[in-house]
């Protein structure tokens, strides 16, 4: 399978209903979701490493064919430079490959502040990753959108096999009223470059809470995605909505998109679940 969709989460409430049963209980997310998408971004390790009976439970509760794409812990990407967190990073990939066959790439996602004057600091980490177990990085600082800086990244992140993740924050910024009004974080506005860089791609979509602000930019990445499956690349593609209840309905949307183009995608696993019929009341 080289196609994977997902949210950036599992543990949220606000999907009962629609992609969770009704009852469903906190402690079962995680089996709901794993049976109705392919993959999770798994924010969760950004903000806390998770410990080894945790990740046993994750590995125990997920299928066959379902992978976890998780975040470098931002103590380890956002403290300065990375060379000094090699040994911590190490340990955390080796401690997430309990997951087994359920760990997809790992990404590395860098602060605005992290330039390309650190460009040398960032190749010394890279060269530090093990090349068997796939990585993926997300820049932020704008001048990495830029010549000579892309051209340099890219030029190294080819050679050692690190995949680019692609960020698209369009659709939020696609509209006069703010997507993001109530958000203590908002996403970068930075230009889309999608360069495969890896045998692999994570794309990362910021979608609007209204579907008619994603319809151009979903219709330009099905024709990316399709384009990339034929050519053998495996493919990530996260959801995001500063709305978070609309996330997993977009997905939806973009796999029957993709499906509609005959794209090399496999069947959506939460379009395969029977729903449930609702009881009449007839008294």
């Amino acid at each position: 399978m080289n196609f994977f969709i997902g949210c950036a989460v599992w543990a949220y409430k606000g999907w009962m209903g629609e992609l969770y049963p009704p009852a469903s209980k906190p402690k079962e997310f995680l089996q709901l979701y794993s049976r109705r998408f392919t993959t999770v971004e798994g924010n969760t390790t950004f903000y806390a490493i998770p410990d080894k009976e945790t990740v046993a439970r994750w590995r125990a509760e997920t299928p066959k064919g379902f992978e976890f794409c998780l975040k470098l812990p931002r103590d380890l990407t956002h403290n300065g430079l990375l060379q000094s967190s090699i040994p911590a990073a190490l340990k955390f990939l080796e401690q997430m490959q309990e997951l087994g066959d359920h760990l997809g790439p790992i990404f590395a996602q860098l602060p605005p502040s992290y330039s390309p004057e650190l460009l040398d600091d960032l190749t010394g980490f890279l060269e530090a990753w093990p090349r068997n177990a796939p990585l993926a990085l997300e820049v932020r600082h704008a001048d990495w959108f830029k010549e000579p800086h892309i051209s340099r990244l890219n030029a190294v992140l080819q050679e050692l096999g690190v995949g680019r993740v692609l960020l698209d924050t369009r659709p939020v910024y696609s509209s006069p009223e703010d997507a993001q009004l109530h958000l203590y974080r908002r996403k970068p506005q930075l230009p889309v470059q999608p360069t495969i860089t890896a045998p692999f791609s994570l794309i990362r979509f910021i979608s609007h809470p209204s579907r008619q602000h994603n319809e151009a930019f979903l219709e330009e990445w099905v024709s990316l995605v399709d384009g990339y499956l034929r050519q053998g690349i495996r493919v990530y593609f996260f959801v995001h909505c500063p709305v978070d209840e609309k996330s997993p309905g977009t997905a939806r949307y973009f796999q029957q998109l993709l499906e509609q183009q005959n794209a090399p995608v496999p069947a959506l696993p939460w379009d395969t679940i029977e729903q449930t019929p609702t009881q009449l009341n007839l008294f």
